[in-house]
């Protein structure tokens, strides 16, 4: 999850310039923590960046330090596309610090970082940081710090760990936590999920529809996939690899109502459909997967867009990565999301068929 500052208001820097070495220091780092407070500028480009820009670092030679994005504009440079450092500049006190606040819990992932100390660390009172971080990232301090242990812990069961060992990774003081959250967070016990999916059950369908091949997996929670392909044989291959250990079977006749819903609402509006979905991600991803389903049959929106609803106007790149981490298409969809000149950009079930989606929509209105 990326913050974005807003462009609303502008603010000059508070803090002093570095000097040279310590600015080189922070492009050498790519210290998002100097954005705001000098940007540098290329000779041979003639394009001016923020420090935490990711592209390929320059000479040290060709570089030039100004303290504003006005100061290397008046002197003949033009703004970098990637990192948009007019925008670090623009952002007010409360975002950076919200900002810092934000890095300041990604590098202590293992430390139980108190509301006050957190606080303390960006000079701002305990409420007014809750409610800032809230307003801009969408989750308290402490949600993002749970969200932030649960990524880890999913990645040490992924990776072979016991339970024990991956809970004492990711940072929580105690199995019972972890297994409060299991249920909303991934969808099964943390052994089943260590396990590949073992102990679940899910069963699949798989029927024509006008765009190719449609599988429905459930559980008993509800939707936990929909997949879009051109044989059966690839689609329960694609389930499989999702869930290896999980128990997968057939099951035409159990979730026949789930099936006709989707199906009959392929292509057009879902905004009325009304299944159960048992669908697991990040708060970030689940944010994203309710806009998407807002988007009105018929309509596009893109990944920017998206993100600007959310309140990170440059969390594109995330808004993408949640929009293929959908496993539940049509019914989450993530193929009304385009890129921002209107090309279609990917699609998790092939762009082809994603432009057939949109046509259909758009011809019937729907």
């Amino acid at each position: 999850m990326m913050l974005t500052m807003p462009t609303t208001f502008r603010a000059e820097p508070t803090t002093p310039v570095p000097d040279g070495d310590e600015a080189w220091r922070a492009v050498e780092r790519r210290d998002p923590r100097f954005d705001g407070r000098f940007v540098y500028a290329v000779r041979s480009t003639r394009i001016y960046c923020r420090p935490s820009c990711p592209s390929r670092r320059p000479s040290r030679d060709r570089v030039s330090f100004y303290p504003a994005a006005a100061a290397a504009e008046e002197a003949g440079y033009r703004a970098c596309r990637r990192c948009h450092p007019r925008e670090a500049q623009a952002a007010p006190a409360a975002a950076v610090a919200v900002e810092r606040a934000r890095l300041f819990i990604e590098a202590h992932p293992d430390q139980v970082v108190t509301l006050a100390s957190l606080a303390a660390e960006v000079g701002m009172s305990s409420f007014h940081l809750q409610r800032t971080f809230k307003r801009l990232l969408g989750v308290s301090p402490r949600e993002y710090q749970d969200t932030l242990r649960i990524t880890r812990f999913k990645s040490r069961l992924r990776a072979g760990d016991t339970v024990s060992r991956a809970t004492y990774e990711a940072g929580f003081g105690s199995s019972s936590r972890v297994y409060e959250r299991s249920d909303k967070t991934l969808g099964m016990t943390p052994a089943a999920y260590r396990r590949g999916g073992a102990g679940m059950h899910i069963t699949y369908t798989i029927v024509d529809s006008p765009f190719g091949k449609l599988l429905v997996g459930g559980t008993d929670r509800g939707v936990c996939a929909v997949a879009l392909g051109d044989s059966d044989d690839a689609l329960v291959r694609a389930l499989r690899t999702d869930f290896p250990r999980a128990e997968i079977g057939r099951g035409d006749d159990l979730h026949r109502d789930w099936v006709e819903e989707i199906v009959g609402n392929i292509g057009g509006g879902n905004l009325g459909l009304n299944i159960p979905l048992d669908m697991q991600g990040t708060t970030f991803q689940q944010q994203v997967w309710t806009l998407l389903r807002k988007i009105p049959p018929g309509r596009t929106r893109s990944y920017g867009e998206i993100a600007s609803e959310l309140g990170n106007p440059r969390a594109t790149r995330a808004v993408a990565r949640a929009c293929a981490s959908n496993r539940i298409a049509v019914v989450i969809p993530c193929h009304r999301v385009v890129r921002s000149d209107g090309t279609p950009g990917g699609y998790k079930w092939g762009v082809e068929r994603k432009r057939r989606l949109l046509e259909h929509e758009r011809r019937h209105g729907r």
